[in-house]
């Protein structure tokens, strides 16, 4: 691997987007299949950061891809880290690290204080995902408390608590309706998207 450049997402890079969480998503374990769509649909609401949406260029090469959404923990803003994808022969290269380092300097730059996410705690934690529960922030779906973890991006800025709210485009029931199971991932496998 030569040189690495990671940078916001243009429309021009949309086909490639789908094309390679698609794939990179193709053989894990913790997938609808449909974490591609997931990132269209987001797009086409207010909580889309563009400044969020970053891919990893590798030799001229699209080769990972992260994006950052605006969601509610209880009436505050807070930001949800999903999708994170590399494509297969790419990953275990430190990509998808970087990909999630750079996301949360930018977040921190816009002003964003909070991040959560669905995913293997042993993969997570190293950039400082823990269990959510001890924030006092709570999934609006049944999972298994160490898999929904929170992230402080900023010291500085208040922890809030409550209950997630996704955005309409992850398809799920607010905490007034039914519980969801969280698409894109079955606790009790690991990803290897990631």
């Amino acid at each position: 691997m030569k040189e690495l450049v990671i940078r916001p997402e243009k429309e021009a890079d949309y086909n490639n987007i789908c094309n390679l969480v698609a794939e990179s998503f193709s053989s894990a374990t913790h997938t609808d299949g449909d974490e591609h769509n997931l990132v269209d649909r987001i797009r086409k609401t207010d909580d889309y950061i563009p400044e969020l949406s970053l891919v990893a260029v590798c030799d001229g090469r699209m080769v990972g891809y992260v994006m950052m959404s605006r969601i509610y923990v209880g009436c505050r803003i807070a930001l949800a880290l999903i999708p994170l994808a590399e494509l297969p022969e790419f990953q275990n290269k430190g990509i998808g690290s970087c990909l999630v380092k750079e996301a949360h300097k930018s977040a921190v730059a816009l002003g964003y204080g909070v991040s959560v996410i669905l995913g293997v705690p042993a993969y997570y934690s190293r950039f400082g995902y823990a269990n959510a529960n001890a924030f006092g922030i709570k999934p609006p779906f049944e999972v298994q408390d160490d898999y929904f973890m929170a992230c402080k991006l900023d010291d500085n800025f208040p922890t809030p608590s409550g209950i997630v709210e996704y955005s309409k485009a992850f398809g799920l029931y607010s905490s007034a309706g039914h519980s969801s199971e969280m698409p894109g991932f079955r606790v009790g496998q690991t990803n290897s998207a990631a």
